[in-house]
């Protein structure tokens, strides 16, 4: 059994799975899945008692190193050796074409990988959490670079704080805003999907968009284009990187 982790910025999202079958593309076997605020994370040594000890442990963060060190201390119950993972030049089938690999965000890099063995052509990588990632992976596995904007709650509480007349929106999305509060509300929301489709709009054939985050299932709706709403690409990238597929 893989225990895989994805910290994030406001939320520990992990899952338990079978170690995945001899070939890429095999569907993950998800034993169970959860998630965790950050400031909740001592709650999760109670979560993880599990029937069966992992033999693995795969985690992604992008939290900072003083979340790092309270994980680790929840992990201290298992016997496996934690592996926090970095983003390398080529993994899995997919090639970093980040011009220092290394910069890249750790979750990034094992969406990608998860997207890469669920859909072989080309692909647009969404991540809609506290932030929006948009990333480009094509039908050669090569990672060709993306996006990074403020999540939509991000933008709304910017302009709250940073201007004199705007408030925290309650508002709803319209097609013609008459109010400032629907004026937010749609600017924001639309932000983020004008966002995806441009960069959707430079691939090529058999594209598909994978989406992925908190904010996913409310795109989905919204956007035109072909996708696939994945319940967390991170999760499904660190358990192929746990098997080396």
């Amino acid at each position: 059994m893989i225990l895989t982790i994805d910290c994030g910025n406001s939320r520990v999202k992990w899952g338990v799975c079978r170690r995945p079958g001899g070939y890429a593309a095999a569907a993950i076997d998800w034993i169970a899945k959860g998630a965790e605020a950050i400031g909740q994370l001592t709650s999760l040594s109670v979560k993880w008692n599990f029937q069966e000890e992992p033999e693995a442990i795969v985690i992604a963060n992008v939290a900072g190193q003083a979340v790092a060190v309270e994980l680790a201390q929840c992990l201290k119950r298992f016997r496996a050796v934690p592996w926090w993972i970095a983003p390398t030049v080529r993994q899995c089938g997919v090639s970093n074409a980040y011009a220092d690999p290394a910069r890249l965000g750790a979750d990034r890099w094992a969406a990608l990988i998860g997207a890469r063995a669920l859909h072989a052509a080309d692909c647009l990588v969404v991540m809609a959490g506290t932030a929006t990632t948009i990333d480009v992976l094509t039908a050669n596995g090569e990672f060709r670079g993306g996006l990074i904007l403020p999540g939509e709650r991000l933008m709304k509480h910017a302009l709250a704080e940073r201007t004199a007349g705007l408030p925290l929106s309650g508002g709803s999305v319209t097609d013609y805003p008459r109010d400032t509060g629907d004026a937010i509300e749609t600017g924001c929301f639309f932000a983020q999907l004008g966002a995806i489709e441009r960069m959707f709009s430079r691939l090529g054939t058999e594209r598909l968009c994978l989406l992925s985050g908190g904010a996913a299932g409310r795109m989905a709706g919204h956007l035109s284009i072909p996708l696939r709403v994945v319940d967390n690409l991170v999760l499904e990238g660190l358990a192929r990187i746990s098997s080396g597929y």
